[in-house]
């Protein structure tokens, strides 16, 4: 894998990194927002309310999961075992990479896994 492809993946994944840490952010304003509605609202709102938060927290869990996922993919790049499956070992496609720039898998052990997984 040439540096200069290296080092764009670099900026992709550190931007991504920047829009979810935004995004949490956000989220925890309106997780804060909701829980002062709840302690002021009626039944209708409370319910409605605990809908959003669950809703907030599940975004946010993803956005955690793939935020670990663009650390462990920096490790990597500092490691200099970006773009290695860590699977099998052979080199990750960067068509792949372009795509999903955290991926840790190449195709073939990544729908191995999803398979063992169903």
């Amino acid at each position: 894998m040439d540096d200069t492809f290296i080092e764009e993946m670099k900026s992709k994944l550190l931007e991504q990194r920047s829009e979810i840490l935004k995004s949490l952010e956000i989220q925890s304003e309106d997780m804060r927002g909701l829980i002062k509605t709840v302690e002021s609202g009626d039944e209708a709102d409370v319910a409605s309310d605990a809908i959003d938060r669950t809703l907030l927290n599940a975004m946010g869990e993803q956005d955690a999961n793939r935020l670990q996922q663009i650390n462990n993919a920096l490790d990597r790049i500092k490691q200099g075992r970006y773009g290695l499956c860590l699977q099998c070992g052979s080199e990750i496609r960067k068509e792949r990479l372009e795509a999903i720039p955290y991926a840790f898998m190449c195709i073939g052990c990544a729908s191995e896994a999803e398979r063992k997984n169903r």
